[in-house]
């Protein structure tokens, strides 16, 4: 009896956020908007990583938290969330059709998704709020993160890599050397190292690049790097974060730490980093996708990039290759 009336609950309260969120499920797990009379939503993801997820929930959280209160979504909202996989194809492919749907905002998660929302919407008055930018004037998203002119605006992740190799430094101070690996055609990495190349010249510290193009490269070109350098660091990259596990493991057998630019690649094996918060860089996005929908101009919502950081290590990680951390354990 306990257990029908479990379901039963159930039931009812699945049937009462229908009520308020009117949406559908379709064959990719994703949801489809289904009317016409309230707000439409659609939010595309670059790919499945615990990043780019953990912004997702709190987008969809602080959605939630708007459902029914005064102004746009007072009524609901219908929500169509699509995930690229991260097949530049599927992006556009995404886009467009949120632009024939004609929905009231995209919201884009990483750089190579806000660029497609973008590139889709031109010539329309669908804004575009992104997440996860790490450089959205580099990405041509925006001239001027202050004024958004391009019906473009969102949130910014970058962090200041002088941190992470100062804790570096810190947690294993004999490294010279650092193998650079990343995917030199996601705009976000790109002008990470750019920086981080500039901050080990200025402090005379050697590096090797290391490109990749696809996760299946990641192994040996980790295998590469760490046969040369010291250390490896790894900037927020989609390419290296779906393969981070591959990499943290290369990392311990040669011994050799392997810094990273985000929590959730620390979390998949990264001995440490200096990161932002992702929960709350998706509350502000979805913050600022409602005053949006509020009626917000966009070139009024300036690009906003989180100042408040915490230094994330690994206990296992670091264990494994013998660094002390026990100064940043809570």
């Amino acid at each position: 009896m306990k257990k029908l009336f479990s379901v039963l609950m159930s039931v009812v309260l699945f049937a009462a956020m229908l009520t308020a969120c009117t949406s559908t499920t379709t064959e990719s797990g994703s949801t489809a908007a289904v009317s016409d009379d309230l707000p439409k939503i659609g939010l595309i993801q670059l790919a499945e990583h615990p990043s780019l997820d953990e912004i997702r929930t709190a987008i969809e959280a602080q959605l939630e938290a708007q459902n029914g209160v005064e102004g746009a979504l007072k009524n609901g909202y219908t929500y169509d969330y699509q995930n690229a996989q991260g097949d530049p194809s599927t992006i556009s492919n995404i886009c467009q059709k949120f632009v024939a749907d004609d929905v009231d905002v995209i919201i884009a998660i990483a750089t190579n998704a806000a660029q497609g929302a973008a590139s889709a919407v031109q010539g329309t008055d669908i804004p575009v709020v992104f997440a996860a930018v790490t450089d959205p004037v580099a990405a041509g998203l925006v001239s001027d993160p202050n004024a958004p002119d391009m019906n473009v605006t969102g949130t910014s992740d970058a962090i200041a890599v002088d941190k992470i190799f100062d804790l570096a430094a810190t947690l294993t101070p004999d490294v010279k050397s650092y193998g650079l690996i990343y995917n030199n055609a996601e705009p976000n990495s790109t002008s990470v190292i750019e920086q981080t190349k500039a901050y080990l010249d200025e402090k005379g510290i050697s590096y090797v690049e290391g490109a990749v193009t696809t996760t299946g490269e990641v192994q040996t070109v980790a295998q590469s790097l760490l046969g040369q350098c010291d250390a490896v660091f790894a900037p927020i990259d989609n390419t290296v974060a779906s393969a981070m596990t591959i990499l943290a493991e290369e990392g311990i057998a040669a011994q050799k730490p392997v810094y990273v630019a985000a929590d959730s690649m620390v979390a998949d094996g990264g001995l440490a980093t200096v990161g932002v918060n992702y929960t709350q860089l998706g509350t502000q996005t979805g913050e600022m996708a409602v005053e949006v929908l509020n009626g917000t101009p966009v070139s009024e919502l300036p690009v906003q990039t989180l100042t408040e950081t915490s230094v994330v290590v690994n206990e296992e990680t670091a264990a494994a290759i013998g660094v002390a951390v026990s100064a940043y354990i809570d």
